[in-house]
């Protein structure tokens, strides 16, 4: 992930991105738990809903592989069939791993 070019693309410098993206880590470790609980419970509207704020905050960020997992998620829970959505989950979690590993100390 190359923050620069992140950045550049959105016309920010460096460390306002990397701001900009710790709010996103935090927001989306709530949608992934959202999910995770959506899931459970076979909540498709919930998935959706969880599925739908992280695609929208990871592409105004530029993550594209990010909101496309997001996407097909939110995509799985419109058609009201969550059959096969765990695979999906554990890609999604596999692309956020990466952000938030900027933040581990």
């Amino acid at each position: 992930m190359n923050i620069n070019q992140l950045a550049d693309n959105l016309g920010l410098e460096p460390d306002e991105y990397m701001e900009i993206l710790e709010l996103l880590v935090d927001s989306g470790k709530a949608d992934i738990a959202s999910l995770e609980k959506a899931i459970a419970d076979s909540d498709a509207e919930g998935v959706v809903k969880a599925a739908h704020s992280l695609k929208g905050a990871s592409a105004n960020l530029g993550l594209t592989d990010l909101s496309e997992a997001a996407k097909e998620i939110e995509f799985k829970g419109r058609d009201g069939n969550l059959t096969g959505v765990e695979g999906k989950m554990e890609a999604l979690k596999t692309k956020f791993a990466p952000v938030v590993d900027l933040f581990q100390t």
